[in-house]
């Protein structure tokens, strides 16, 4: 921000030079000063309106400058999500508990492709970036949770339907490919398969599938779950409210080491049993009016995740 900030009030924000804005903000001229101009570009703080020249964006007035108490807000979002790895980081985990530093390092190495020797610095921007912008809540000691919103009032995420193309492109689904859902029947919880996670699935070019609840009266529905589990590609299980028959389903689904995306309310997250914990699991504020929207996203998009990199969400990974 120091420069872009510093062209705004000692230059109006009229467009310069590289090395005149770096004289604004009193700094010398060095190579590293280019990468900081570099980045304040690629975070959308800078720009180029013609070749060799810099000018604050709109985005700098909002941040310094606000007129409306939401402006700050939305425009260090918005920064987070031009941001380059960051906003990739960030898409993957919302909705979710950052995972314990080692599987976060190893997501970071494996999947985002960050040097072994950068990690530890991006984490730590990561992280006061996303605190900032209002995007990383502390749910308890040392434990943080990714927020779903991008700005002040969103009705959805600004990058659920990009993300949802993007991954869906590098995503081969085959005709009849399924995702078996694992949830409780009684209502509230049970109508969420028809409003929520059946349009999510749909929506990742998969079929839905779950145990019909009035088999349950015949007492061989276990074989219906059997072979829904089996010939699924992935599976989904609600986690709220603890249901026994969910947890006896998940513990098959994980025993045939199936991809398993979890799913808990966020007024109810002690019901993921400890031994879950440091796997991945979406959580969904029935607080905010738009959670279904929202939801129906994040599940979309983890589903077609998993579906490109399954190991994070199978619990017995083949040696």
């Amino acid at each position: 921000m120091r420069i872009p900030q510093a062209i705004l009030e000692q230059n109006a924000g009229e467009a310069c030079s590289d090395k005149e804005g770096a004289g604004f903000a009193k700094i010398g001229w060095t190579g590293e000063i280019g990468v900081e101009i570099g980045s304040a570009i690629k975070w959308g703080l800078l720009s180029r309106p013609t070749p060799g020249k810099i000018k604050p964006t709109d985005l700098v007035r909002k941040i310094t400058r606000p007129q409306d108490p939401k402006d700050k807000l939305a425009a260090l979002r918005e920064c987070v999500m031009a941001a380059p790895v960051i906003s990739d980081v960030y898409t993957k985990y919302r909705s979710e508990n950052l995972p314990d530093r080692e599987f976060f390092v190893n997501a970071l190495r494996d999947s985002f492709a960050v040097p072994q020797d950068h990690i530890d610095d991006f984490i730590a921007v990561f992280e006061k970036s996303l605190k900032e912008a209002e995007l990383l809540q502390e749910v308890s000691s040392g434990k943080f949770r990714v927020l779903d919103v991008t700005s002040p009032g969103d009705t959805k995420t600004a990058v659920g339907e990009e993300q949802i193309r993007k991954l869906s492109k590098a995503v081969t689904v085959a005709t009849g490919d399924s995702c078996f859902v694992v949830m409780p029947f009684a209502d509230p919880i049970g109508k969420y398969y028809a409003n929520v996670y059946q349009p999510a699935i749909e929506k990742a070019k998969l079929k839905a599938d779950r145990a019909d609840s009035d088999l349950y009266a015949t007492g061989k529905i276990i074989d219906q779950i059997w072979k829904g589990i089996n010939s699924a590609r992935i599976l989904l299980a609600e986690l709220t409210d603890r249901n026994a028959n969910v947890l006896y389903e998940l513990g098959l689904a994980h025993a045939l080491r199936k991809p398993v995306v979890l799913v808990c309310s966020k007024a109810n997250e002690n019901d993921v049993p400890f031994d879950l914990r440091h796997v991945r699991v979406i959580y969904y504020d029935k607080d905010d009016p738009f959670w279904g929207t929202k939801l129906i996203e994040k599940v979309a998009e983890t589903i077609l995740s998993v579906l490109q990199d399954p190991k994070d969400a199978i619990l017995f990974p083949k040696p």
